[in-house]
């Protein structure tokens, strides 16, 4: 069996897919790439289904040393990839031969840089996808991040030849400063105008509090309409009845520090959500490192359904620019 040698594992680097859909109800979230657009991009350059399994490393790249030959890329964040020290270029595939160590310069832009081997990451389907789901111990190499020894399995496949590349114009653009899309609601009634002026109005800061689960914002406190608390709530002011959360749900626990909801998050709770990123944008909030600044946008749905006609088309040249 071909199979990649973790020498160092980074900060942390788990094996994801596209996502693990049909479960959500039950508690089960979708995991899957933080950034699914620059999955797409490094799975397609080595040849690979758009959604096959690749590794995601934040901040901190691995070091990996390869027991056979391979083609392999490396998207998102920009954290220079280098083979046997020497550095290669992000966005294009290239080969690494058996023996050939895989490592990382310092990150300089983003969080989440994706790594894709021709053939796929091999680890077993867990209710239909490798994605690692960390608090559910789900898929992935036994259910967590990887750690130094491991032995990570490689699918096989013919691949695709070195030196594809994806063109400049449809790679990710990563900035320290971030406009993210919002559809306001279900709660947002909650909010008093001034309120709902502050967190549109506010230019929020990511604190190091940003996982997989949610992106923790500080900037402002928002103001909140008096009310009586309804049964079966809690007292704090942003509590409500139990109600579910979709994936880029904003919570504002006690009107202060703004959650963004993603990938990993739980499938419902009892704080209200004041709006929900739209789903072109959470590659966006992926991509944004603790320090970094974002505001939010409000928009309508029929502008929301634009947004995601357009990152679809977007998706579409990109398979196109590889295909030819």
């Amino acid at each position: 069996m071909n199979v990649i040698e973790v020498l160092k594992p980074g900060l942390s680097t788990t094996v994801q897919d596209a996502g693990r859909t049909g479960y959500y109800d039950v508690g089960i979230p979708p995991s899957g790439a933080l950034d699914q657009y620059s999955l797409r991009a490094a799975n397609l350059l080595v040849g690979n289904p758009a959604g096959a399994a690749a590794l995601e490393c934040v901040y901190l790249g691995p070091e990996l040393a390869f027991t056979t030959d391979a083609v392999v890329a490396v998207t998102g964040a920009a954290m220079v990839p280098r083979v046997n020290g020497e550095e290669r270029p992000p966005w294009e595939s290239f080969r690494v031969r058996a023996g050939d160590r895989l490592d990382f310069g310092y990150l300089t832009a983003g969080a989440r840089a994706y790594v894709a081997v021709a053939g796929g990451i091999d680890v077993p389907e867990v209710l239909g996808s490798r994605s690692t789901y960390g608090l559910g111990t789900l898929g992935g190499l036994e259910g967590r991040p990887l750690a130094a020894g491991d032995q990570v399995p490689i699918g096989g496949g013919p691949g695709a030849a070195a030196g594809r590349r994806v063109p400049e114009e449809l790679r990710t653009v990563l900035s320290k400063d971030m406009e993210v899309r919002v559809v306001m609601g279900l709660y947002d009634h909650r909010l008093t105008a001034a309120g709902r002026a502050a967190f549109l109005g506010t230019t929020w800061t990511l604190t190091p509090v940003a996982d997989r689960i949610g992106f923790r914002y500080k900037g402002a406190e928002l103001e909140m309409v008096d009310r009586e608390p309804p049964f079966g709530a809690g007292q704090d002011p942003s509590n409500i009845v139990d109600a579910p959360y979709p994936i880029g749900s904003i919570q504002v626990p006690g009107g202060v520090e703004p959650i963004v909801l993603h990938r990993d998050a739980v499938s419902g709770g009892g704080y209200m959500m004041v709006g929900t990123v739209i789903s072109g944008d959470l590659d966006i909030v992926a991509q944004s490192a603790p320090n970094s600044r974002t505001k939010f946008i409000a928009v309508d749905l029929d502008e929301a359904l634009a947004a995601r006609a357009a990152y679809r088309h977007r998706v579409t040249r990109l398979a196109e620019s590889l295909d030819s």
